[in-house]
């Protein structure tokens, strides 16, 4: 979920101790344990919400498809990608089967 290395995380384990002493740091550990909790609790009924309000033709709906970035690399890269692999293979077949090369090999 994060991309948090072992060396940041230990620099925000440094961080919170000198902020918040290591008396309080269990404490504020625990409470934020619990709000994340909350969020992702919150999150997924409103989801299930979601999903439910839209009925069962969007069953299989991921709300991830939904972010610009998602939806762009899906629908856009990926189908360039795919004409490219197109390209490629019938340029690589051509040539491989027996085609003539797209240049004069006597010319050059």
């Amino acid at each position: 979920m994060f991309d948090i290395g072992i060396e940041k995380f230990a620099l925000l384990l440094v961080l919170a101790l000198i902020i918040f002493g290591p008396d309080q740091l269990p404490r504020v550990a625990r409470q934020t344990g619990q709000t994340l909790r909350q969020l992702r609790r919150l999150a997924a009924d409103a989801t299930n919400d979601l999903k439910e309000g839209l009925g069962p033709e969007y069953a299989d709906l991921d709300l991830a498809d939904l972010s610009p970035r998602r939806f762009i690399q899906k629908h856009v890269i990926e189908d360039l990608d795919g004409s490219r692999e197109a390209g490629r293979r019938d340029v690589d077949g051509g040539l491989r089967g027996g085609g003539h090369a797209p240049y004069d090999t006597e010319a050059t």
